[in-house]
């Protein structure tokens, strides 16, 4: 059996819809609480699958985690001892790389099998390693297994990344928080996740500046204590329901937003012809209509558009008029959407890193298949605004990443809902 969304396009999405909290942001949080060795209580937790994933991982490594509420749930460190996260659960999720960081910052060392997660490409980490030396620490690898180790206590250091890196920027926060002196990071990433990391192990004692700025220095402190924190609200969630507002043509309110957040997103809709404001501090009413100007983007780090978005708007671009491009900056194989969306009826065209997206026509349902977590996004969008069924595939991509999207998109008076299907059997009858 498979799970599929069916959606009939065609409704325009209108109501109001709340942002849970952010993924990318609570993946560190909860690897960092390793650290803490001791009792965190971590609030606007969302429920998707790599957050189950991630908890499974720490239940198996000895932590105590029970949930409180549907969104809220206490975590206990104290027990947890230095063995090997479990190879089959890290190489589930990228947010696997962050075990290296707290491991090794509590432990002295970590072994970590080789991250999963979404297929976007070359995914080094280099940069990681880099950051790992100069604090002290030997890395090996093997057999699908990276090994970190510390003969004495990590040493603070000057650390200058080549490229900004959102996981090598974490992982050293997380290596240098407990180290002796001061770690100062250079051309570090300035996302909001890495502000909230920050500000959650700040408050359990650490020592922390800089955070979403380019230069961060972590003073170290002798040891950390536990918290009550509340994750920030997920941006490329608030990001993916705008989207699909103005796609539909519908008047969408959505709550628990930090504006400032999706202030590039904004721009580009705005940009668009669609009417974004805000209200009451962390409300936004987004406004669409019926005919769209055409616009370019390029994905860049934080604060520049992000790269979490750009496949969502792509099925916006196809009903837009005229001609847009996306011109992708961060992964390489972030466009494998764009054979779906040709299914759809979409003209598109592909030339390495950017695609030209020939608008003012319709998108037609289809049977589609999401390769990834915002390719997924991207196409719920499509099907939303498509004429006729479509049937997505591949949704546990999307599960990944988004808390209750079917569930949220129904209550906005959208006609989608997930189904379980028998799997397909072989024309010669042989499974």
């Amino acid at each position: 059996m498979s799970t599929k969304i069916l959606i009939q396009g065609g409704p325009a999405l209108h109501g109001e819809v709340s942002v849970s909290g952010m993924k990318n942001a609570a993946l560190p949080i909860l690897f960092a609480s390793i650290l803490v060795n001791d009792t965190c209580t971590l609030e606007n937790i969302p429920a998707v699958s790599d957050i189950a994933i991630s908890l499974d991982i720490l239940r198996q490594m000895g932590a105590e985690v029970s949930y409180l509420t549907p969104t809220t749930l206490r975590i206990d460190t104290r027990g947890m001892t230095d063995v090997s996260a479990p190879y089959e659960l890290a190489k589930k999720l990228r947010g696997s790389t962050y075990l290296m960081g707290a491991q090794l910052g509590r432990f002295g060392k970590a072994t970590v099998g080789w991250p999963g997660g979404c297929d976007f490409g070359n995914r080094p980490l280099d940069q990681h390693m880099k950051g790992f030396d100069a604090l002290g620490a030997t890395v090996t690898t093997d057999s699908g297994f990276i090994h970190l180790k510390s003969e004495s206590r990590l040493k603070g250091s000057s650390i200058f990344f080549d490229v900004v890196s959102v996981g090598a920027t974490v992982n050293v926060i997380l290596a240098s928080v407990l180290a002796e002196g001061l770690t100062v990071i250079d051309n570090a990433a300035r996302e909001p996740h890495i502000v909230d990391l920050a500000n959650f192990l700040n408050s359990c004692g650490a020592n922390i500046t800089g955070a979403g700025t380019s230069v961060i220095k972590v003073r170290g402190v002798e040891r950390l204590h536990g918290c009550t924190y509340s994750i920030i609200p997920d941006m490329i969630e608030a990001g993916t329901f705008m989207v699909a507002a103005a796609a539909t043509g519908g008047t969408v309110r959505i709550r628990n937003v930090i504006p400032k957040h999706v202030e590039s997103i904004t721009a580009k809709l705005c940009e668009m012809g669609v009417t974004v404001k805000e209200e009451e501090g962390d409300t936004l009413l987004v406004k669409g209509q019926s005919s769209y100007r055409n616009v370019n983007i390029q994905t860049l780090p934080y604060p520049g558009f992000p790269t979490d978005m750009h496949p969502q708007f792509a099925p916006l671009l196809c009903l837009a008029n005229g001609v847009s491009c996306i011109q992708e900056g961060i992964w390489e194989h972030r466009f494998r959407y764009v054979n779906e969306l040709r299914k759809m009826g979409a003209t598109v065209v592909l030339d390495s890193r950017t695609a030209t997206f020939v608008g003012g026509g319709k998108l037609y349902g289809a049977p589609v298949d999401a390769m990834d977590l915002r390719a997924g996004a991207a196409l719920i969008i499509a099907g939303l605004a498509a004429e006729g069924k479509t049937e997505i595939s591949g949704v546990d991509y999307i599960y990944r990443g988004y808390d209750n999207i079917v569930e949220k998109l129904a209550g906005l008076g959208a006609c989608i809902q997930e189904v379980t299907v028998p799997d397909a059997v072989p024309v010669d009858g042989r499974h």
